[in-house]
């Protein structure tokens, strides 16, 4: 027998109040896959992920979710985490370590290892002492990112990872996920913002619209996103 889905929802129902987003999805992740959920503004990409990770309950519909041993771990947009909390980057990072360590043990010198690999992946050790207030964007971003990573999930969820990146970060960020899902096999999972063709990322994305979800050829959904902002525009 092959590995079994990651995610298998069937005829799933999801909104917010009286207010219905996403109404009879139907939806398989395989394991090991690279996902873009992508769609126009207020298509519900957040809302599907949160669905998944349990955030936000379902209308109906059955949801199956196997995501191992460790939680998965999501990296929520960052319009939606306070700036003023005054924790450092290293600490940050450090709650990626939570499910090993619980809130009262201190790393130990392999995890410590981990701690300053996360780090040095993004250029993030020169930022280290500084707290979540004090950062740019970009670097907010990523410190959210490298707590997602070092926590060891194997399985990643994030709602929209390069908003607030400039266009070299991007690149890089967006580079480093394909190279965790190629070479160490993690699920990944991403809202992506961008309209844009996503080919460089994965073959295949996920389209949100129009209450309905269809995984398409990352050139097809990108001309079909087109198409649909155009019409809204006129």
């Amino acid at each position: 027998m092959g590995i079994p889905p990651v995610i298998e929802g069937t005829n799933l129902t999801i909104g917010y109040g009286p207010e219905v987003i996403l109404s009879k999805v139907n939806i398989v992740i395989q394991d090991g896959v690279l996902m873009p959920f992508v769609g126009l503004n207020g298509a519900g990409k957040s809302t599907i992920l949160k669905a998944f990770l349990g955030l936000l309950p379902l209308r109906s519909g059955n949801l199956v979710c196997r995501f191992g041993d460790i939680a998965p771990s999501y990296v929520p947009q960052q319009k939606h985490l306070d700036p003023l909390y005054p924790v450092s980057v290293a600490k940050i990072v450090t709650m990626g370590l939570y499910p090993e360590l619980g809130f009262w043990k201190r790393p130990n010198k392999e995890q410590r290892g981990r701690l300053y690999e996360a780090l040095d992946r993004f250029d993030l050790r020169p930022h280290k002492d500084k707290t979540f207030s004090e950062l740019y964007g970009g670097v907010r971003q990523k410190t959210l990112l490298n707590r997602a990573i070092v926590s060891g999930s194997r399985v990643l969820i994030l709602d929209e990872p390069t908003a607030g990146l400039d266009a070299i970060s991007e690149r890089e960020v967006l580079k480093y996920l394909v190279e965790l899902q190629q070479q160490e096999g993690k699920t990944i999972l991403l809202a992506h913002h961008r309209l844009e063709d996503l080919s460089h990322l994965a073959d295949t994305v996920c389209l949100v619209d129009q209450e309905m979800t269809q995984f398409l050829p990352s050139s097809v959904a990108w001309n079909k996103m087109r198409g649909a902002a155009w019409e809204n525009n006129e």
